[in-house]
């Protein structure tokens, strides 16, 4: 990049919070292109058959393939030869779902809810499963937390998703009525046909095998090439996500339903983040490892979740709301995870820290 650029990119990262603000109020005033955008379009191919584009697929490769570019594997040396933190990160990860879900599900169900709140539990659902947000990384390293942990943690949940995430989706659909329990059982079974190896497991892969085959020189280089490309594509992801969901709200105001799909979202973000810090202290962990389970527990990816749910039940927008809620809930717990980690009169980037150099990618 050159330095404009590279100043542009350095001062958007540092307003990510506004920009983020940005794109869900542009979501709000102008919802048509972004729900334009959402839905698969057919473009024009030589060979003669239509070439059908999913816009929001393809921007969530992005990110996630510039988040790969991003993990530093040489890191991994030690957790590898001490993996105890990252089986039970993992283990954690798995069950989290399986505590809280039926809660929130039993809740729901004493609701007014023609439907028992099956929708709010299938876009929950849809969120705990998914693996650890390659974002929390960032957070790590803002925390001053222990990088290898949570690095371990994001690759090892994404390269297992194929196999976590349909699991985790049929052992909880029972508990879902009113169809859903059909469609998340379809949604599981093309997630077996590849969702999470294509959009998920693979782009990632893609950005660790560069960094890994190039030298270090050259994979800065390709990352200081992709990551802009990659920050403005997450800010369209978002706006694209928040139109769908947004866009549905203004058509239909639902005021009960916003107000159910914050207090859902809160109430499952709320409870992750207390799971991860509880084991943390009974597993007797070391101040930076108990940060790092502790963001790896409440931070998941909600840019993946808000595609497959688009792709699963393309006619209810409306429940991007709890996504998007969960989306922004998680963020402001794990800045308060980062900020009791912060020793006072410290900057997050100054001596001392360890990990990566904040990227603003979530």
């Amino acid at each position: 990049m050159n330095s404009r650029s590279e100043r542009a990119v350095t001062l958007l990262r540092r307003h990510l919070g506004w920009a983020v603000t940005a794109a869900y109020l542009a979501a709000l005033l102008l919802p048509d292109p972004g729900v334009w955008l959402r839905h698969p379009h057919s473009l024009p191919f030589p060979a003669g058959r239509p070439l059908s584009v999913n816009v929001t697929g393809r921007l969530l490769a992005l990110v996630l393939f510039s988040a790969g570019l991003q993990v530093p594997l040489r890191e991994l040396g030690r957790l590898l030869r001490r993996p105890g933190i990252l089986l039970a990160g993992l283990a954690l990860h798995l069950t989290i779902p399986l505590l809280i879900i039926p809660l929130v599900a039993f809740l729901l169900h004493r609701s007014p809810d023609t439907d028992g709140g099956s929708g709010l539990v299938t876009a929950m659902i849809l969120i705990v499963a998914m693996p650890v947000a390659a974002g929390a990384t960032v957070w790590t390293g803002k925390g001053q937390g222990d990088q290898p942990t949570m690095v371990g943690l994001v690759l090892a949940s994404t390269l297992l998703s194929p196999l976590t995430i349909p699991l985790t989706v049929s052992v909880l659909a029972p508990l879902l009525g009113g169809g859903y329990a059909n469609t998340l059982t379809s949604a599981g079974r093309s997630l077996h046909s590849g969702f999470a190896l294509t959009a998920v497991v693979l782009p990632c892969a893609a950005g660790c095998a560069i960094r890994l085959l190039l030298s270090r020189r050259w994979a800065e280089r390709v990352s200081a090439a992709v990551a802009p490309a990659a920050l403005m594509g997450s800010l369209l992801l978002t706006y694209v996500n928040a139109s769908g969901a947004l866009g549905s709200f203004l058509r239909r105001p639902r005021p009960l339903l916003f107000v159910a799909s914050v207090t859902v979202a809160a109430l499952v973000c709320a409870f992750s983040f207390l799971l991860g810090r509880l084991t943390a202290r009974a597993l007797r962990l070391d101040a930076p490892q108990a940060s790092s389970l502790t963001l790896a527990c409440g931070m998941n990816n909600s840019s993946a979740s808000a595609v497959l749910l688009t792709t699963a039940l393309p006619d209810k927008p409306h429940l991007l709301l709890p996504v998007l809620a969960y989306g922004l809930l998680q963020k402001t717990a794990a800045n308060r995870v980062v900020r009791l980690r912060v020793p006072t009169g410290t900057h997050p980037g100054g001596p001392g820290r360890r990990g990566l150099r904040p990227t603003g990618r979530t």
